[in-house]
């Protein structure tokens, strides 16, 4: 006898048991972090806390995302996500170091996998592709001078666009009306940003260090 839900085979007890089963496929929720609003996603994650800071995990319900604050949000959130896609894409591409191509382009796809997340969960289409500016447009956007003849200069620039986004996330967030819908994704999109920042920060440490990278 197969599971009405996900197919899979039942165990032949419960087939003549006559007792209701439990059947979790496709359970995953979204969790968000009381401590750091980071949302993971998943059935269940280790003592119930949050994969990034450990603080505690809260379940998130449906909610309806039509305030236009809310959705100029998540738009905005886009927005920084296809240009880290298109940023890194360039970089990739014009990189002379092996090295930092396989990273830049790692880090395409890292961000490539960040708006199928929004998509999924904040319910968008993800945008195609686009063109960067050139890097020493975009060194001026993020605060950094333009340095082509270092080669981690790329890397400083990425590490100021992600804190630069969650700055911004966190000033909507406390000019937001407490405990809003719009106060909420603006803490959510902060801390993906800063776990962004975060990788690219440690990524960057290690190899100046001489040490493998972590990706």
């Amino acid at each position: 006898m197969l599971c009405p839900k996900c197919h899979q085979p039942l165990d032949q007890s419960d087939d003549n048991s006559g007792e209701q089963y439990i059947c979790c496929a496709h359970a995953d929720l979204a969790w968000r972090c009381t401590q750091c609003a980071k949302v993971s996603e998943g059935f269940a994650f280790p003592y119930g806390m949050c994969p990034y800071c450990g603080g505690r995990l809260e379940a998130l319900g449906e909610r309806a995302i039509e305030e236009p604050r809310a959705l100029a949000g998540i738009r905005t959130a886009f927005e920084i996500e296809l240009g880290g896609r298109a940023f890194y894409t360039r970089a990739a591409a014009e990189s002379g170091d092996a090295e930092l191509r396989e990273l830049f382009s790692r880090f395409a796809a890292m961000e490539e996998e960040h708006m199928a997340t929004l998509a999924r969960r904040y319910h968008a289409t993800v945008p195609p592709t686009s063109q960067s500016p050139p890097a020493d447009r975009v060194s001026i956007y993020a605060g950094i001078k333009s340095r082509p003849e270092d080669p981690f200069n790329l890397f400083r620039i990425a590490i100021a666009l992600e804190e630069r986004a969650a700055r911004f996330f966190l000033e909507r967030a406390t000019a937001a009306t407490a405990g809003s819908i719009e106060q909420q994704l603006y803490r959510e999109l902060a801390a993906e940003e800063r776990e962004h920042s975060d990788l690219l920060s440690t990524e960057l440490q290690r190899l100046t260090a001489g040490k493998t990278g972590m990706l």
